[in-house]
């Protein structure tokens, strides 16, 4: 029979497969009877839609719910907002156990592991539990963005540049399309699709006209559609692209990068995008702004032009920030790196 350290394990997979945008974290849950068995499983879909252990409750034969435990990415909620919360769902259901990879770090949603051993449920985290480092490791990285914006109250910030192999964004006169191929230029649609807000500077608009919408391989527009931002002083010309597209725009007239984090914040944006340029990229850097960097980097060399980065304040190689690489990625001829920004370096 399945355990609880499987159960975690696949609770993560099921919480892959939610979103990242619309403000809610991604959770997964399994059901297990008390002989061991699976009863259910469940995930988060997204905003407005049931969460993970209300969609397993939903999906499970009740009488095999009493005595039950539940295993979970992220501890139980115990709010009511659009949907009611988990805690009292999970308790009167009858399940006995709740096993928990992370603590909910939202101030109006926690609680619901304190509410529910307050009513005789046996409540413990994954680590409790005796589960593996590796199994709780994944679970806390399913969430792990969503966790770091709630705690610190600001969004997180993906950083994204198509360069050169030598860290050029555009050729010695300005030309950029295309840099990369259909394949990645298509993957950084599916990052689009999957964030709350896109944001650029006001010289990326007036150089570019960039729509920032989010499409797919064949061009026709996603679902979700993130909050187009365009960060800096200068006017959005009337007939720039980006207010043309479908979904909602909204101009910034600041330079303060940090402020305009945190006025996105109190709209409820929890994932932002940084497209650039290479100014507000720069920026956001030097500020220790930027959480996670997508750089594609494609085999052509240009020799000069425009650098994919300006300064950053760093004057000698040890004072360099040293990123960590989470995955590397081939698309088409492209190569994508992701990494994250050095611990403690928030």
């Amino acid at each position: 029979m399945p355990d609880v350290s499987w159960a975690l394990g696949r609770a993560t997979e099921l919480a892959e497969r939610g979103p990242q945008h619309g403000g809610n974290p991604r959770v997964g849950c399994v059901l297990l009877a008390a002989d061991g068995a699976v009863v259910s499983e469940g995930w988060h879909g997204g905003a407005g839609t049931a969460h993970a252990e209300a969609a397993a409750l939903a999906g499970a034969d009740p009488a095999r719910l009493r005595g039950a435990t539940a295993v979970v990415t992220l501890e139980p909620c115990h709010h009511s907002g659009r949907t009611p919360p988990c805690s009292r769902a999970l308790h009167a259901a009858g399940i006995a156990r709740v096993v928990h990879a992370v603590g909910d770090p939202d101030p109006v949603a926690s609680g619901g592991a304190r509410w529910l051993a307050g009513q005789g449920v046996d409540v413990l985290t994954a680590e409790d539990a005796g589960v593996p480092v590796d199994v709780t490791g994944r679970a806390a990285r399913v969430s792990a963005a969503w966790v770091t914006a709630m705690r610190r109250r600001r969004p997180w910030v993906v950083g994204k540049s198509a360069m050169s192999l030598d860290g050029r964004v555009a050729a010695a006169d300005g030309t950029s399309r295309w840099i990369t191929g259909a394949a990645a230029r298509t993957h950084a649609h599916t990052v689009r699709a999957d964030v709350d807000a896109v944001v650029v500077g006001t010289g990326t608009v007036l150089t570019d006209d960039p729509a920032l919408t989010a499409r797919r391989a064949d061009g026709t527009l996603a679902c979700h559609q993130p909050l187009r931002v365009v960060v800096g002083r200068r006017a959005v010309p009337p007939g720039a692209a980006l207010r043309q597209a479908p979904g909602d725009w909204l101009h910034l007239p600041t330079r303060d990068l940090r402020a305009a984090l945190d006025q996105l914040w109190d709209a409820g944006v929890r994932r932002v995008l940084v497209e650039g340029g290479p100014t507000l990229l720069s920026r956001a850097l030097r500020e220790h702004l930027v959480d996670e960097l997508h750089a594609y980097l494609a085999p052509v060399l240009l020799g000069g032009g425009l650098p994919a980065v300006t300064d950053l304040g760093v004057s000698t190689l040890a004072g360099a920030p040293r990123w960590r690489p989470v995955t590397t990625r081939t698309l088409g001829e492209d190569l994508l790196v992701v990494a994250h920004r050095p611990e403690g370096d928030l």
